[in-house]
């Protein structure tokens, strides 16, 4: 029912783009840390060098909403006051809540939509398409993608051949990070594989620290996580199939999958404070945990994106020296590339709002954002040098050179019924499967039963 118009590469691609970031990630020890910090200073170094045009708008107040907290959310605003510079139009950050669509439902149902929201889900944005809220981007902001981004990244954009949606965040998930003196102490490699991810994990906790650290008060880190053994093990094609419905949750490619995910999952010993304790970790713990407590962090590795940088920062540790990170390991023949990112879709449309979607476009705004650490933009011209230091500058130069050679995460694709709301669907059938991942058959009835219903299939 929802098609995913986005280019499907070859399982060749794939795998040429996991290696390409296995060798970018390999210069993580030699990362030049903060040396060149000195020269983002407070200076949005785009002022002066301004890419696109943007009208004049005094006068004008716009409302930006995002699911987006903390530092986050303040890096963000530096971008939106410069957009206030240029153009003399006031903008407003609306923090909104997951599920993102509740939320703006019941602004649009009060008569008060923000004039922009960022949709972390292509299935939001269809459903916004659908119920009539989105408005198409105009010809500049249209042309502003053609500049800057990949036919891939516009075209999970679209919505029937239309653009509604610019992609202004991406994420590469697809990465493990760990505690480097742990894994120094416990002789621990960087494993390029499944088997050598559980033999690592053996050797952290016969040295005396637990292996993980999950994230499992949050569903969506679960979905990641079944995503990338998933792409790895089954290869892109079933990966598409089952990311529209097309093959169903009680497929054998799925009872794989997680019994796989069990090797880690069903090892209490192997997960900071058990499956229990795991329920009640919230992704931001999970990874300050890691990289807190001296010789004994709660936990040696966290999987998540490339955006853990922005909580690693609010430790002591170091991201390249005292915080480390592999490419999610090769569980079948090859390495999961799984990527996410938010789009900025209109509301209300307006002049201003058309001006603020095109400056999110422009490489402009998505510089100033990358100088400040934790962020990742698709845009292919903003300089690789913006980005604060040698690991987050080699995962942006592997996410561009992809091209369209990668897999957009898959409950993001899915009606968020399923695959993005706290406590009900793939969250809560992943989360119940964590607590007893024994059983295997119990979790895969139930992801098919809570898929069915809200794709419509069969109807």
């Amino acid at each position: 029912m929802h098609s995913n118009s986005s280019p499907l590469p070859t399982h060749r691609a794939v795998t040429a783009l996991a290696a390409l970031l296995a060798g970018a990630l390999a210069l993580t020890a030699c990362s030049g840390g903060d040396d060149d910090k000195k020269g983002s200073g407070r200076e949005t170094g785009t002022a002066a060098a301004s890419t696109v045009t943007l009208p004049k708008l005094n006068g004008a107040t716009l409302e930006i909403a995002a699911v987006w907290t903390g530092q986050e959310q303040k890096n963000f605003k530096q971008a939106l006051s410069e957009f206030e510079k240029r153009t003399g139009a006031r903008v407003t950050f609306v923090p909104a809540q997951d599920p993102i669509i509740n939320f703006l439902g019941s602004k649009i149902a009060g008569g008060q939509p923000p004039d922009v929201a960022l949709l972390p889900q292509p299935g939001a944005i269809r459903q916004a398409v659908q119920k009539g809220w989105a408005k198409p981007l105009g010809p500049e902001a249209v042309k502003e993608l053609r500049e800057n981004y990949s036919q891939g990244w516009q075209d999970i954009g679209k919505v029937g051949g239309k653009q509604y949606g610019a992609y202004y965040k991406a994420a590469n998930k697809s990465l493990i990070w760990y505690n480097a003196k742990v894994f120094e102490d416990a002789g621990a490699e960087e494993p390029k594989t499944w088997q050598d991810l559980l033999t690592a994990s053996q050797a952290v906790y016969d040295s005396g620290v637990t292996p993980f650290s999950v994230a499992g008060a949050d569903g969506w880190p679960l979905t990641d996580w079944f995503e990338n053994v998933y792409l790895s093990q089954a290869g892109p094609e079933k990966y598409d199939q089952l990311a529209q419905h097309k093959i169903k949750w009680t497929d054998p490619s799925v009872k794989r999958a997680l019994t796989t995910l069990a090797q880690i999952w069903g090892r209490k010993e192997y997960v900071a404070g058990g499956p229990a304790g795991a329920l009640q970790t919230e992704f931001t713990n999970s990874v300050t945990q890691t990289f807190t407590g001296g010789d004994q962090p709660k936990s040696a590795m966290v999987y998540e994106g490339d955006f853990v940088q922005v909580n690693i920062a609010e430790t002591k540790a170091k991201v390249g020296t005292d915080a480390k990170v592999f490419p999610f390991p090769a569980v079948g023949s090859a390495a999961p590339v799984v990527s996410g990112g938010d789009a900025a879709v209109i509301l209300k449309d307006s002049r201003a709002a058309q001006a603020l979607v095109t400056f999110l476009a422009s490489p402009d705004a998505a510089t100033i954002q990358a100088k400040l650490g934790g962020y990742l933009s698709p845009n292919r011209n903003v300089p690789v040098s913006a980005y604060p230091n040698a690991v987050q500058q080699k995962i942006a130069k592997a996410l561009v050179a992809s091209g369209d050679d990668f897999r957009f995460d898959m409950s993001d694709q899915a009606p968020q019924a399923f695959g993005g709301t706290p406590g009900k669907g793939e969250w809560k059938d992943l989360q119940d499967f964590l607590k007893n991942p024994k059983d295997v058959a119990g979790a895969q009835a139930r992801l098919e039963k809570d898929a069915a219903a809200a794709y419509g299939n069969g109807s």
